[in-house]
């Protein structure tokens, strides 16, 4: 039995053989025919895959750098607006306050020239009264103390 199977153990290794040749030669076809090409054609993929993310981040890098000085524009913009808008807000500020101390000027001279007005009035008023003193007294006393008696006769 044991003879028999070392037998059919020959038998299937020496069928095998042919089968083992071809499998021999198509791995060394395959390696020389296909392999190579498969091997350069991954590494160019690998290559241009690597490279493609390499630019990718470059132009992320540059996007970002822009954006960078977009923001720093921006922000230098707004400063200047800002900026702007503070002397304009003060120079309105200061016109307000030169226009506001011209008026009270203004109302000063006018109240000063009322002031004279209404003084020289009373001034007229007063020397008008002490000129007519006289006679508003001796009206006064002829109608207060009754008519004399020499002039009654």
């Amino acid at each position: 039995m044991f003879d028999q199977l070392l037998r059919q153990i020959g038998d299937l290794a020496l069928g095998s053989v042919p089968t083992m040749i071809i499998f021999i030669l198509l791995v060394i076809a395959y390696r020389y025919i296909l392999y190579g090409s498969l091997v350069k054609t991954l590494s160019d993929r690998r290559e241009r895959t690597t490279g493609a993310i390499e630019a990718a981040a470059a132009a992320i890098a540059r996007a970002d750098a822009k954006a960078q000085e977009y923001e720093a524009k921006l922000r230098a913009a707004r400063a200047e607006i800002f900026h702007l808008r503070e002397q304009r807000l003060q120079q309105w500020t200061a016109e307000k306050d030169e226009a506001l101390a011209s008026a009270r000027l203004v109302a000063q001279e006018r109240v000063a020239q009322a002031r004279a007005g209404i003084e020289a009035e009373a001034d007229s008023a007063r020397r008008r009264i002490e000129s007519s003193a006289g006679q508003l007294a001796a009206q006064i006393v002829q109608a207060v103390l009754p008519p004399r008696v020499e002039e009654a006769r």
